[in-house]
């Protein structure tokens, strides 16, 4: 690999790093701290429950995101920081239909999603909960009319096919 190509790719990292595990969570930390205030409601009442579950997505979630990471970097060829048609880090050369996307095509984003209702779990904040759910429309609005759309001008038919065999955001056996 070229030593432009990785400068890309550790950009591209950085940045979503940046975003995904820094920002949103100081976000959704933000928003439990002062909804607690108005709306002290909790979800899981004890402690240890709650810190079990919170700890088992957070695995899940850590599990998809790195897995998917992984197979964009050594099957794509490519890397996962392309938002609003701006690509950072290189784009996948291979449409990636192994490893997680095997069973959803954004496992990503639903690895993102299980580590952020963990943390809106353990701080207990049905506030950021129901922020967190009315949020996944947004998020598959966002995934169809951008990232679905490059896919398939990048891969055509063989991204068509793929997407009528496998879920969108839920990690499902895939439909044949």
């Amino acid at each position: 690999m070229e030593l432009r190509t990785v400068i890309r790719h550790i950009l591209g990292y950085a940045v979503g790093f940046t975003i995904f595990l820094v920002c949103l969570p100081a976000v959704i930390y933000f928003i439990a701290s002062y909804s607690h205030q108005l709306i002290p409601a909790g979800i899981i009442g004890n402690t240890i429950i709650r810190v079990l579950v919170s700890v088992v997505l957070l695995l899940i979630g850590l599990i998809f995101m790195i897995w998917s990471n992984v197979a964009l970097l050594m099957i794509g060829k490519g890397g996962p920081v392309d938002a609003f048609n701006v690509s950072i880090s290189p784009r996948t050369q291979h449409l990636v239909v192994k490893g997680p996307y095997r069973y959803t095509r954004n496992p990503m984003v639903f690895g993102a999603l299980c580590c952020y209702m963990a943390f809106a779990l353990y701080l207990n904040s049905l506030v950021v909960v129901v922020f967190i759910l009315a949020s996944v429309p947004v998020i598959i609005i966002y995934l169809k009319q951008t990232e679905e759309k490059r896919l398939e001008q990048d891969f055509g038919e063989e991204f068509r096919k793929y997407s009528k065999r496998v879920s969108m955001l839920l990690p499902l056996p895939p439909h044949k």
